[in-house]
């Protein structure tokens, strides 16, 4: 068990650094399918182990400059407020209805992210519309330097998408960023590769809210299988750092898309045989 909990772990954490996201959506599975964990403490196990991992590729992204932070921190605090919100809703949902909720919102989000692939310049990290003579109707521009203008209409639409991401977070035992890299790519156009960082970033905050309410709920949580877990993500996170250099921005938006797509069969397959 011990070694499966660190192989797990790898998994978690190479998808994290490769993606910016989807190691929840990994976490939970193999905690309850590969290490018959009880769901709800998987729930709680997966929230601290992808809060770490997340926070151990955000640090040096951070202090390389490639966390955009405002944008990250509107998210983050949207989604810690989200967090309890969603832990409190799970208690009032059949399980198997929130399995297949979560397997139609995975879907609809590879499908989004595969369409921006057709069109480079949209994942570019500048507003496509910019120069349009047109009326600009998007809520989210940004200069000719990639900088995003922080409107009332931006911030309030990134607050919500926020918000959501956090009771996505507590219903589900996921850090969010599976939504997270394609909200920041889709409604800020941010660069696909600036988006992953972002997304660690906004992980660790939400992940911290998580589980507290976990807690705060009476549910349990193995402090050894998730340090075995965190042991592995480490890994995982600095070797998913790595590949995802290497490469191009559109290639890993398929990637994440495929990864996505390939988990919510799982998902749906799973929910259905309940």
């Amino acid at each position: 068990m011990f070694a499966l909990a660190i192989l797990f772990g790898g998994i978690v954490g190479f998808a994290l650094g490769l993606t910016g996201g989807g190691g929840g959506v990994f976490a939970v599975p193999l905690l309850v399918y590969g290490l018959a964990v009880a769901p709800r403490e998987a729930v709680g196990i997966s929230l601290a182990s992808v809060g770490g991992t997340a926070l151990f590729g955000a640090v040096p992204r951070l202090i390389r400059g490639e966390v955009e932070l405002r944008t990250g921190l509107l998210f983050a605090v949207a989604g810690m407020f989200g967090a309890p919100i969603g832990s409190y809703l799970s208690t009032l949902i059949p399980e198997n209805v929130l399995l297949m909720m979560f397997a139609v919102l995975m879907l609809v989000v590879a499908q989004r992210m595969w369409v921006k692939t057709k069109n480079p310049s949209l994942p570019s990290g500048v507003c496509n519309t910019e120069n349009a003579t047109s009326r600009d109707l998007s809520a989210c521009q940004r200069d000719q330097d990639g900088k995003l203008r922080l409107t009332s209409k931006c911030v309030r639409l990134l607050i919500l998408v926020g918000l959501v991401t956090g009771v996505l977070s507590g219903m589900f035992g996921v850090g969010g960023g599976f939504v997270i890299v394609p909200a920041l790519v889709l409604f800020s156009g941010m660069a696909i590769h600036r988006a992953v960082a972002t997304s660690l970033f906004v992980i660790v905050l939400v992940s911290i809210s998580g589980v507290a309410s976990h807690l705060a709920n009476g549910n349990e949580l193995s402090l050894p299988v998730a340090l075995q877990f965190l042991a592995g993500g480490f890994a995982g996170m600095y070797v998913g750092g790595v590949v995802a250099k290497r490469l191009k921005g559109p290639t890993l938006q398929k990637i994440f898309s495929v990864a996505v797509v390939l988990v919510a069969a799982f998902v749906i397959f799973k929910s259905i045989a309940l």
